[in-house]
């Protein structure tokens, strides 16, 4: 009886094993179809814009192909329509253009606001109080795993701002056992984050795995890598409206007391007593 139980329980394994192995040839197979039939058909572009230290706004457009659509079926769309959804919480504004293109819109006050609601944007996904229908529509896409940080030093009259921007999209690759990347996801998916600043900014590239960003006049551009982590910083300057209103109040008070006692009487000889012996 044992010796019976011990094959049924070998038998049953090794179907698991062989399961297992088919949906990863599988998997495969369709990765590599899709690599070779459907390339560039995702066009993703995302944009932080500060228009100035109080006001911005990050903007997504995204476009698909109607070759991806009719290869993947309705998951795109879910997609799309998870991603108007959480614009939405965040009182930003989605503008589908057609039923494969939409451009997001949110926007921010301050630097702690955009940290906020980008990150919050991104990792909404992990929120446990997601219904239950919402988590089993998004749980079949890729994890993307999205860290911003902006790091703010006050100079009185500017703001230095450093942007930090982790995104791991090694989820978007199929990964082997070794560690290598199966297939070229790269020529799916094109990825752009683009930083526009009303002075400009400059790219950091201290550290190995920055990406050299390209500059085209008061905007840089990162082209993110499908599959890898990716690791962009950037350095640019704002004015600051806390310092430049004192400034303009020390100012203000100054031209007063300038005009009060270069241009006006002083009161003391103005209003001072007349001598009786005098009249």
């Amino acid at each position: 009886m044992s010796q019976f139980r011990y094959q049924r329980n070998s038998s049953r394994i090794s179907t698991r094993l062989v399961k297992s192995l088919f949906k990863r040839i599988r998997l495969v197979c369709i990765l590599l179809l899709a690599s070779l039939l459907l390339s560039g058909c995702v066009d993703y572009d995302l944009g932080v814009n500060f228009n100035n230290a109080n006001y911005g706004k990050f903007v997504q457009h995204i476009k698909l192909a109607e070759k991806l659509t009719s290869f993947s079926g309705d998951a795109v769309y879910e997609w799309l329509d998870s991603i108007e959804r959480r614009a939405r919480e965040l009182n930003g504004t989605a503008k589908r253009i057609s039923p494969e293109e939409v451009i997001v819109t949110i926007p921010f006050s301050n630097g702690r606001e955009l940290q906020r609601k980008y990150n919050t944007f991104f990792n909404s996904r992990n929120d446990s109080k997601s219904s239950s229908k919402k988590a089993e529509s998004e749980s079949e896409l890729p994890k993307i795993e999205s860290n911003l940080v902006l790091k703010q030093s006050n100079f009185l009259l500017l703001v230095r701002n450093q942007l930090i921007y982790d995104l791991d999209l090694r989820s978007l690759g199929l990964i082997s056992s070794k560690g290598n990347a199966l297939t070229n996801t790269g020529s799916i998916i094109d990825l752009e984050f683009n930083l526009n600043t009303p002075w400009g900014a400059s790219g950091i590239e201290e550290t190995e795995d920055a990406i050299e960003p390209l500059k085209n006049n008061k905007q840089l551009s990162w082209k993110l890598k499908s599959g890898q982590l990716n690791h962009l910083e950037a350095v640019f300057w704002l004015p600051s409206p806390v310092g430049i209103g004192t400034l303009l109040i020390v100012l203000f008070v100054g031209l007063g007391f300038f005009l009060r006692y270069s241009f006006m009487p002083d009161p003391k000889i103005q209003f001072s007593p007349v001598n009786s012996e005098q009249c």
